[in-house]
């Protein structure tokens, strides 16, 4: 696979709390000069980004994120806002809690009102898998696929761990075929991204493809 087919399935990501408008702008830059799929950034600098950018960047979000454990009101209102400012794809965190507590009716529902919210936009649930067992990373598949999201997705980046291929291969065995796979966290070489492809990961959110590609070729691609 072509370092260009890689970085078309990027969600180029800066979600560090101290990031500055200077860090957002260089996102936005690189997204643009190497083609990402989008930016992945705070919810906070998405006006900024519109107004600097027009349409130069699909700009993707986080709801409820890092913990979940936001109410789903609360929720619903983040992805309004996010979409009114200017975003197009909306990454949500589930109730994890509920998740562990075996209430998946409740986490279906949540998904089910942030997709009605979100419409014909892109809409990923992260399920963070680092807290789930096996059986409740297959139940969370078909909470997604019944809700109607357009992605399933591993992790924050903020949790004890990040994607690993034995997920993605498991999510994407388990999801209804309209649904795709989203990795992240933990992508850290140019052979992980290629891996985490080839394994049924249709996107992959990280803040350092666009770094390894450079590093691979000065010149660009």
């Amino acid at each position: 696979m072509s370092n260009e087919e890689m970085l078309a399935k990027v969600d180029h990501t800066l979600l560090k709390p101290y990031a500055t408008w200077a860090d957002i702008r260089q996102i936005c830059e690189d997204a643009i000069a190497y083609h990402t799929a989008t930016i992945c950034i705070p919810p906070s600098y998405i006006g900024r980004i519109r107004e600097a950018y027009g349409d130069q960047v699909t700009i993707c979000t986080v709801i409820g994120f890092p913990l979940g454990y936001q109410v789903t009101e609360v929720k619903v209102a983040e992805a309004k806002k996010a979409l009114e400012d200017g975003a197009s794809e909306i990454d949500m965190v589930i109730n994890i809690g509920d998740a562990k507590g075996g209430r998946f009716d409740a986490v279906t529902e949540e998904i089910r009102a942030l997709k009605k919210a979100v419409g014909d936009h892109v809409l990923k649930v992260i399920i963070e898998t680092c807290y789930l067992t096996e059986e409740e990373k297959i139940e969370l598949c078909h909470c997604v696929t019944e809700a109607g999201a357009d992605f399933i997705k591993t992790s924050t980046g903020f949790g004890s761990a990040g994607a690993n291929l034995e997920d993605v291969k498991l999510l994407r065995a388990n999801v209804g075929p309209q649904v795709k796979v989203k990795a992240a966290g933990g992508i850290r070489s140019i052979a992980d991204m290629e891996d985490f492809i080839n394994a049924g990961a249709d996107r992959l959110g990280t803040s350092s493809a666009i770094q390894l590609i450079k590093g691979e070729n000065s010149s660009g691609y």
